[in-house]
């Protein structure tokens, strides 16, 4: 009889042995996920983690690169009220800590918080029945260009972001329209039921997804570079205001304007439609549908913030008529202000994106550093020569092209407008500015849309030379 049981004490154990096995297995992974996600799942609205650290800490304070408070937190001896000395002039790109929190409310909720303070410290306040000072974060904004990006958009619906090239620091972020984050819930029910159009809670500097119009150009001639390394320099068009293609494509130049005798340098710096869209019509679709995703569309990026996911498809199966209007920034193609921004800055830093960042280092009360974030190189999204030549194009927008007004004693500049129609009707259209200076050692870089009012070299641009002037000291 005890033969007989020895296979099945065998298999018990077998089969205990893989079960332990699996559940070490889950026990270990569990905890290599929390590890790893930590911040992620303290954040999470659901966790009643984050109710118990809010009684027993007052949520830290965000800072400027310079030490201007942003948001700060004060116990009236009751409740907690998280006030914003600058109010709507930081909205998105601080956010608001209720409601689900936005901005960098948001995704550094962990460590405001939380408090890093010593234990002694923590049981003195206990004694005195006060609240642990929580951890405070200093960002990568420069108060002074924030408002200057949103003094000159105005009244204007649109978005502003300037970044430091050589860094990925974002110094400003701008959306309109924006709102006061102190006053969020009492306003909740009159934001929700906005429209699209309207809504204040959108940053459209990250979410808004917008027809990128002439700028998109900067794709187009990158592509038709890599298809023609050897022969750019030797393109040729005569552009008389309007480029047709069989029946159905028919584009103009803005306004009708007759270009003449072009060359690949005039037609991007006077940006010329006809010639962009013959240019367009010569690419090799999948190749030009492999560069768009390594400029990131289609792909996600490398933002903390909250943003939209830029979606364009190019490939074979394209037709004519939308392979026209792609080329110029019209038809299917949108872009969101922040990945221009990225696409620019790559090009101002000989090709290499530096992944955007917004925090430089985490504080606890006693302004001891718990983490710092230091400047990160993402990936190249051009070759070095590319960059090159991608310079010197859009150097050629601001000498002799279509932003003149950006030129300055005091630096060189480079960049590409754009005035992307929408509604179908070709006397709306949004202006779209994205450049940098200096042109030979690129520093800070701006991309600016201002909706609904013209052409990019009349709106975007003047825009863009206060905000650079700023940045250079030039008053």
């Amino acid at each position: 009889m005890s033969k007989k049981r020895r296979p099945r004490k065998l298999e018990t154990r077998i089969t205990i042995g893989i079960f332990l096995t699996l559940f070490s297995a889950m026990i270990i992974y569990l905890c290599i996920y929390v590890h790893n996600n930590e911040q992620v799942l303290m954040s999470n609205s659901y966790n009643s983690r984050q109710k118990i650290l809010a009684k027993e800490n007052l949520r830290g304070s965000i800072y400027d690169k310079y030490g201007e408070v942003l948001a700060y937190s004060e116990n009236n001896g009751s409740t907690d009220v998280r006030i914003y000395p600058y109010k709507n002039l930081f909205s998105h790109v601080v956010g608001y800590h209720t409601k689900g929190k936005s901005g960098i409310e948001s995704f550094a909720n962990y460590y405001l918080i939380n408090s890093n303070i010593s234990l002694t410290e923590k049981a003195e306040n206990d004694l005195k029945g006060v609240k642990n000072p929580g951890n405070s974060v200093y960002t990568t904004l420069d108060t002074n260009l924030q408002k200057i990006a949103s003094d000159s958009l105005g009244m204007f619906k649109g978005a502003i972001v300037v970044s430091d090239v050589k860094t990925g620091a974002i110094l400003a972020m701008v959306s309109k329209p924006d709102f006061d984050p102190s006053t969020v819930d009492e306003d909740w029910d009159k934001y929700l039921a906005m429209s699209d159009d309207n809504s204040v809670l959108l940053n459209r500097a990250t979410q808004g997804q917008y027809p990128p119009g002439s700028t998109f150009k900067i794709i187009t001639a990158l592509e038709y570079i890599r298809e023609n390394p050897d022969s750019y320099k030797n393109y040729r068009y005569t552009c008389n205001g309007r480029y047709t293609n069989g029946a159905d494509i028919n584009i103009s130049c803005f306004h009708g304007s007759t270009h003449g005798e072009e060359d690949f340098f005039k037609s991007f710096a006077k940006s010329c439609n006809s010639s962009f869209a013959n240019i367009g019509m010569s690419l090799d679709r999948d190749k030009f549908g492999k560069t768009l995703n390594e400029l990131l569309y289609n792909e996600k990026l490398p933002l903390d913030i909250n943003y939209n996911v830029s979606k364009l498809t190019v490939d074979s199966s394209l037709s004519d008529y939308d392979m026209s209007q792609i080329s110029i920034g019209q038809g299917n193609a949108t872009i969101s202000p922040i990945q221009l921004n990225m696409i620019t800055n790559a090009i101002a830093n000989n090709g290499i994106l530096m992944k955007p960042m917004l925090i430089t280092e985490v504080v606890d009360a006693n302004n001891m550093i718990i983490k710092e974030y230091k400047p990160e190189e993402y990936k190249r999204l051009l070759s070095e020569d590319e960059a090159t030549v991608m310079k010197e194009l859009m150097a050629e927008v601001v000498e002799k092209g279509t932003a003149t007004k950006l030129q300055s004693e005091h630096y060189t500049a480079a960049g590409k407008t754009g005035s992307a129609e929408y509604n179908g009707n070709s006397l709306d259209s949004h202006a779209w500015f994205t450049g940098f200076a200096p042109v030979d050692d690129p520093k800070v870089s701006v991309t600016i849309i201002v909706e609904g009012v013209g052409t990019g070299g009349e709106y975007a641009v003047p825009i863009a030379k206060r905000i650079i002037d700023a940045y250079f000291g030039v008053y």
